[in-house]
């Protein structure tokens, strides 16, 4: 039995409460669970030097984790002077996952950065962020149309993201913190609403997985995005 009383293929309650700010172009705050992250889509009239007049815009993404997001109190990053390796691999993840499904060229020369603050964790911070961030971004692009700034909403696909991971030998979906830091194997699945991959990043913490172990987790995945995108789709809808 998982220490949630969930079956190996059972999501977490997920939900999304959009406009959660009131200066933000698009905000949600996303709930995996127990996890809850805060995520903003800032618009901005910007891009970084090296695409000025390239004719298309950028979407980025910055992630963070409040002091007391934890069991115990976490430093915060800014009294570090820089944010850490693990903050750094995070929002890179966010942000390309973001821009494969984004119509750079239709967004004009313009920059979209999403912050995505997680306030309480639980495991799979970075998997609640990216499918929160998909529906910030998406009220951001639908409030630019709104003012004649877009023609069209520059979105191809969704994007989601769920863990899977082996414990004591058997395939579970989205873990938690205590299946987390147990697991033999971790895999992060980033997938469009149509199935494609954008990313995938697994571990094997004590013993290798084989084929039909990742086959099996894949399998458990498909279903968890497939799940969190149609999520997704009565949110904005």
């Amino acid at each position: 039995m998982r220490p949630s009383r969930r079956a190996p293929d059972e999501m977490r309650a997920v939900s999304f409460e959009r406009g959660v700010l009131r200066h933000a172009e698009g905000s949600c705050l996303v709930k995996f669970g127990e996890t809850q992250v805060l995520v903003a889509a800032t618009l901005e009239e910007r891009l970084p030097p090296w695409l000025k007049g390239q004719g298309r815009g950028w979407v980025t993404a910055e992630y963070g984790m409040l002091p007391r997001a934890t069991h115990e109190r976490t430093r915060r990053e800014a009294t570090a002077g820089k944010p850490s390796g693990r903050t750094q691999e995070i929002q890179r993840l966010i942000g390309r996952s973001l821009r494969a499904i984004v119509d750079l060229e239709r967004l004009g020369e313009r920059q979209i950065t999403v912050d995505c603050d997680v306030i309480q964790a639980d495991g799979g911070t970075r998997t609640a962020s990216i499918t929160g961030a998909w529906v910030a971004l998406h009220d951001c692009l639908t409030w630019m149309k709104s003012r004649g700034m877009l023609s069209t909403i520059p979105l191809r696909d969704n994007v989601a993201a769920v863990s899977c991971g082996i414990i004591d030998g058997e395939p579970r979906l989205d873990l938690d913190y205590a299946e987390d830091s147990e697991a033999h194997t971790d895999i992060n699945f980033v997938m469009t609403g149509s199935g494609g991959f954008i990313e995938i990043q697994g571990t094997a913490e004590k013993t290798p997985f084989t084929e039909a172990e990742f086959d099996a987790m894949l399998a458990l995945a498909r279903k968890g995005v497939g799940r969190l995108v149609d999520l997704q789709k009565l949110a904005v809808a």
